[in-house]
């Protein structure tokens, strides 16, 4: 109930980021509770990365701004405690990033270009140096995220970082056809041609698709359903 009612204060923006919550006693009072059960609430707020806890003479319960990794953090619980798969992972990531190819095509700039293609130099040497990660081909999807030009796509898409980084991993891709793929959807944009920017990302992630669906017969293309 606790954790509840401040987490409503939060959302509706009565309680604002910086705000110092009252003190225990009085929430105590106001809430009819005793301070372990109000110390326990607060404890969940914490963990949550809506409220911080500081020591000291002017410390206190403030209120906070939850972080894409403290987002990250919940899915990734999500993502094992309910058992969603690799293949529902990229099945979502299909939809989502597809989704956003026409913010990008509309909004990239030149330096979102050069950005994007300076991602694709350095995973091509790490390619050939044997030092290529999965992580890097996030990087890339994460900096054309950005390239829309909205803070609400590239926030969404990094709190599904570790799930996506999973799914990634278990697709076992060495790289040097993602990064032919990155370069190839960097061209399509610069060029003005967003329905080839769409096909170069729908065969892009389908073959991560292809490579952690369950053993099936092949089916049609996800993404152009999509």
């Amino acid at each position: 109930m606790i954790v509840r009612q401040i987490r409503t204060l939060i959302r509706t923006g009565e309680l604002p980021v910086g705000t110092r919550l009252p003190a225990e006693r009085v929430l105590c009072d106001r809430m009819g509770v005793s301070r372990l059960t109000l110390r326990e609430a607060l404890r969940a707020l914490e963990v949550n990365g809506l409220i911080e806890i500081r020591a000291g003479a002017h410390g206190g319960a403030f209120v906070t701004a939850p972080t894409a990794g403290s987002a990250a953090a919940g899915i990734t619980d999500l993502l094992s405690i309910s058992g969603l798969s690799a293949a529902d992972v990229t099945e979502a990531r299909i939809a989502f990033e597809l989704g956003i190819v026409p913010l990008i095509a509309e909004r990239a700039t030149a330096q979102d270009l050069a950005e994007l293609r300076a991602l694709c130099d350095e995973a091509e040497a790490a390619r050939e140096e044997g030092s290529y990660t999965v992580a890097m081909s996030f990087g890339f999807h994460l900096r054309a995220a950005a390239a829309s030009h909205n803070p609400a796509v590239v926030l969404l898409l990094d709190s599904f970082r570790e799930a996506i980084l999973m799914s990634m991993r278990q697709a076992h891709h060495e790289g040097k056809q993602g990064v032919a793929e990155h370069r190839a959807f960097v061209d399509a944009i610069e060029r003005g041609e967003p329905g080839v920017a769409r096909k170069v990302m729908g065969d892009h992630l389908q073959r991560t698709a292809d490579a952690v669906a369950p053993s099936a017969p092949a089916s049609a293309p996800l993404w152009r359903g999509c």
